[in-house]
């Protein structure tokens, strides 16, 4: 069972403002990218239509909070923890590190199992067991630890 999983990416020219600082909107696809990475280590992908289910995991929530910038080709590990697992639900928090520890910022992610219904909305479904059986949460400690760097 699985509660955590990291990525390590390099800020890229095009994540940059005019100040040569990541834009704060990247954040949020760097998230993704380490939920997509999560997903494919459960041996799943996050378009579960490709595992034969006809569901799917809509945002409703997302945020994230900085405490200091990432900079053009600057390494940042980006760690995924699952927060809480529900029966119909997964909740995220993830961690943006540079490589010498320093946290800089920690974002948040709630995702809802849906199923597409045949006038195309969308209802919240239980996870499919082929995947809930492979998450679990995080340790309390080591969701609850805070900034490393001040």
């Amino acid at each position: 069972m699985a509660y955590e999983y990291q990525v390590t990416r390099r800020v890229e020219f095009s994540d940059t403002d005019m100040a040569g600082i990541m834009h704060y909107s990247n954040f949020f696809r760097y998230m993704e990218t380490v939920e997509h990475a999560f997903f494919r280590s459960l041996g799943h992908s996050v378009v579960l239509s490709r595992d034969g289910l006809n569901i799917c995991l809509p945002r409703v929530h997302a945020a994230c909070d900085y405490r200091a910038p990432l900079k053009f080709e600057d390494e940042v590990v980006i760690r995924l923890l699952v927060e809480k697992k529900g029966t119909r639900s997964l909740t995220y928090q993830i961690r943006f590190e540079r490589k010498d520890g320093q946290e800089v910022a920690r974002g948040r992610l709630v995702v809802v199992c849906a199923e597409r219904q045949a006038d195309g909305e969308l209802k919240a479904v239980s996870l499919p067991a082929t995947l809930s059986e492979k998450i679990q949460e995080a340790p309390p400690d080591l969701l609850a630890a805070g900034y490393l760097h001040k």
